[in-house]
């Protein structure tokens, strides 16, 4: 395993994000986990040291939102976040994780941008159901790239005003199942070995707090607080995977 404490340093607080992003709370922040624990590994193999902490994280949020996920809005979704995880995999050898992460996060600011800017009308329709399923395809993708899924498809799911209770169990189920179908890809790729898996142990005691606390929050905020703290998630996130992307080395 690895046992350079500056990694831990960097790994602890990425893991704690990461656990408020599961819970629904802090969705978008958890996208920043694997960007963090980069910095002092490569991307492939900072994914896949979260993957077992992912899997905890997954349990344990199915566990506190089993009765309140939108089973319809998952039914859709599901199909196209696994259409992702397959172009992922087809994929993953040939592109530049860096470009992929500046490209996640310019959609993810532009669609902030458009939010802050125009901001819906109570009157406003949902999205629709194609663009559902391209951002929910976007969103597969780079998830299995970087686990980076959540600006995209929060960009289709939070202009249908769910409630956070709602909102959060629905995302919970959908990256349970997501994060689930990795594993073999993860495997045939090579990334599941001793080493991060080892790793992956050592930081799993951190895992349940940040979905502890997060769930907790998510029972009880308002829900215009709620989304603000999702804006701020989504713009910090977005701001980081640009600079990852463009801007890092230059």
């Amino acid at each position: 395993m690895i046992t350079d404490p500056a990694f831990y340093a960097v790994a602890a607080p990425a893991v704690l994000l990461l656990g408020l992003s599961k819970s629904g709370f802090g969705s978008g922040f958890g996208s920043l986990a694997v960007p963090m624990i980069a910095l002092m590994v490569p991307v492939p193999q900072a994914a896949a040291i979260l993957m077992p902490v992912l899997l905890v994280m997954d349990l344990q949020g199915l566990h506190a939102f089993r009765a309140h996920y939108d089973k319809n809005l998952l039914r859709f979704m599901l199909p196209f976040g696994l259409l992702g995880i397959l172009i992922g995999l087809l994929l993953f050898k040939l592109l530049d994780t860096r470009w992929v992460a500046g490209l996640v996060g310019v959609s993810t600011l532009a669609f902030l941008a458009q939010r802050l800017i125009w901001p819906p009308r109570p009157d406003s329709q949902p999205p629709p159901r194609w663009l559902g399923g391209v951002m929910v395809t976007l969103s597969g993708f780079t998830s299995f790239i970087a686990h980076a899924g959540g600006p995209p498809i929060n960009a289709y799911v939070i202009p249908l005003k769910l409630r956070p209770l709602v909102f959060a169990a629905t995302m919970s189920f959908f990256f349970f199942f997501i994060n689930l179908s990795k594993w073999v890809p993860y495997a045939t790729l090579g990334l599941i070995d001793m080493t991060n898996m080892a790793t992956s142990l050592a930081l799993l005691p951190i895992a349940p707090i940040g979905v502890w606390l997060g769930v907790r929050f998510a029972r009880y905020i308002q829900p215009t607080l709620f989304y603000r703290l999702v804006y701020a998630g989504m713009f910090t996130t977005g701001m980081k995977l640009v600079w990852d992307g463009f801007l890092a080395g230059r």
